[in-house]
C-alpha cells in the first residue's frame, strides 16, 4: 500500500500513545495510575448535559448547522469574550471546531505555504510541530534560557528569518504549566507586528491559573496587536467538556470567512448537539468552573512539594496554571542507572505502574510531564511509588 510523504512524514502522538498503553494495562487487572493525558478527571455537569438532551428531544440537533458554528452559540461566546476582556468581539470574529486540535490543524491549512517557518517555543504542545509539517511548512523551534520555559523577544529575533510566518504562544503553558506575564506578551506582540508576523495564541487553559497569578490574552492588548492575533481555546479544559470536542477560534472576519470554508469542506460542522451543550455552559452556572480550579490548585499547592523532595527530580518554578507539572529528571535517570528518559519512563510504567510522558514529546529530553488531573489519592499513591523506584534504583 503507497503512503503519502505527508502522512510519512508525522508522527503519532506521544501522550495518546502511552495513554492506550496505560489504559490496556489498566484493562489487564494492573493497577496503574495513569498521569499522561491532559483531561479533566470531573465530569461534565450536569446542566450542559441536561441541556444537550433536552436539545436532542426538541429535535434541534437533527440536521446540518452553519459551518462556523450555529449564531446562538456565536453571539454569546462574543458577550462573553467582549465582557472578559473589555474588547468588543462580534460573532463573525467566532469559529466553532472540532475540538482546539482541530482549529489550529484547520488555521495552519488556511495559513501556511509550502517551506514556510512557523516558530514553536520550547517546551511545546506535542501536535504544533506535526500540524506545520501537515501543511507543508517548516516547524522552528526556539530554545529559552537553560532553566527557563519561556522565550524571550531577542530568543525570537534570533530564529526569525524571511520565511517566518506565524508564531505561537501558548499560555498557561501545556507541558509546564508557565504562564507568560502581560509584559512578557506586550513584547512579543509589538515584536510580531513589527515584523508583521502573525501570533497564534493558544489559550486553552486561560480560566486555570492558580495562586494569585493572573493570565493575559494577547487579544485583549493594543488594536495592533489584535489585527496580527488568533486565538485559539475551547470548552474541554474549563467545562470538562473533552468528549464533546468543542474549540473556537477568534480571529479577524475575513480569516474567520476563510476558515468557513474550509470547515465546510472538511468536517461540515461541529456536532450540533456539542454546539447545544456548549451554549447551556455558557448561559449556565458558571461556579463549576471556579470549583474545578480550587480543586486542582489544591492538588498542585499539595502535589509540589512533595515532588520536589524526590531524589534527583528538580522542579525550581511552581506551575501557575494549566494542570502539568514538568520536573526535570536527568539527575534521577543518571542516578538510577538508564540510558535515557525514555527507559527511565518505560520502566516506571512496568514496574512501579506509574504512567508519565516524556520530555522528549514536548522538545525537551530530560524532563517528564505528569498530569494532576487526578485525584488527590491517585497523586500521593503516584508521587509514593515515583519516590520509591528512584531508591530502589539507585540503591540496586
Amino acid at each position: 500500500m503507497y503512503f503519502s510523504k505527508r502522512i510519512n512524514n508525522i508522527k503519532p502522538s506521544a501522550t495518546l500513545a502511552l495513554s492506550t498503553q496505560a489504559k490496556k494495562m489498566q484493562a489487564q487487572g494492573l493497577d496503574v495510575i495513569n498521569l499522561t493525558i491532559g483531561e479533566p478527571d470531573f465530569n461534565t455537569p450536569s446542566h450542559i448535559k441536561n441541556a444537550a438532551i433536552a436539545a436532542i428531544e426538541r429535535g434541534d440537533t437533527d440536521f446540518y448547522t452553519p459551518a462556523a458554528g450555529i449564531l446562538s452559540l456565536r453571539e454569546e461566546l462574543a458577550r462573553k469574550i467582549t465582557q472578559a476582556y473589555q474588547v468588543e468581539t462580534t460573532s463573525d470574529q467566532l469559529a466553532l471546531t472540532t475540538g482546539g486540535k482541530y482549529a489550529l490543524y484547520a488555521l495552519m491549512q488556511a495559513l501556511i505555504e509550502k517551506d514556510d517557518e512557523v516558530l514553536i517555543p520550547l517546551p511545546y504542545w506535542v501536535s504544533y510541530g506535526e500540524q506545520v509539517k501537515m501543511a507543508e511548512g517548516c516547524p522552528v523551534f526556539v530554545h529559552p534560557a537553560v532553566g527557563q520555559m519561556k522565550v524571550t523577544v531577542a530568543q525570537l529575533e534570533q530564529a526569525r528569518t524571511d520565511k517566518t510566518k506565524l508564531v505561537i504562544i501558548n499560555s498557561p503553558q501545556n507541558p509546564s504549566g508557565t504562564v507568560y506575564t502581560e509584559k512578557e506578551l506586550w513584547e512579543i506582540g509589538n515584536w510580531a507586528v513589527k515584523h508583521q508576523i502573525m501570533i497564534l495564541a493558544d489559550d486553552m487553559y486561560g480560566m486555570l491559573v492558580y495562586n494569585g497569578n493572573q493570565f493575559k490574552s494577547l487579544w485583549e492588548l493594543s488594536p495592533e496587536i489584535r489585527r496580527q492575533t488568533i486565538v485559539v481555546s475551547g470548552f474541554s479544559k474549563t467545562y470538562a467538556m473533552t468528549g464533546w470536542r468543542v474549540g473556537y477560534v477568534l480571529a479577524d472576519p475575513a480569516l474567520i470567512a476563510k476558515l468557513s470554508s474550509f470547515l465546510s469542506h472538511s468536517t461540515s460542522n461541529l456536532t450540533a448537539v456539542s454546539q447545544y451543550a456548549a451554549l447551556a455552559a455558557l448561559q449556565g452556572d458558571q461556579s463549576c468552573i471556579q470549583a474545578m480550579r480550587l480543586e486542582y490548585q489544591r492538588r498542585l499547592n499539595l502535589i509540589y512539594p512533595q515532588l520536589q523532595k524526590i531524589t534527583g527530580i528538580k522542579l525550581l518554578e511552581k506551575p501557575a496554571g494549566a494542570f502539568y507539572m514538568f520536573p526535570d529528571i536527568s539527575e534521577a535517570v543518571k542516578l538510577t542507572g538508564f540510558a535515557t528518559t525514555e527507559d527511565f519512563v518505560f520502566a516506571l510504567l512496568t514496574e512501579a505502574h506509574v504512567a508519565v510522558i516524556p520530555g522528549s514529546a514536548f522538545g525537551m529530553e530530560n524532563h517528564i510531564r505528569l498530569s494532576y488531573a487526578a485525584s488527590l489519592e491517585n497523586l500521593n499513591e503516584a508521587v509514593a511509588r515515583i519516590d520509591h523506584f528512584i531508591k530502589k534504583h539507585i540503591n540496586n
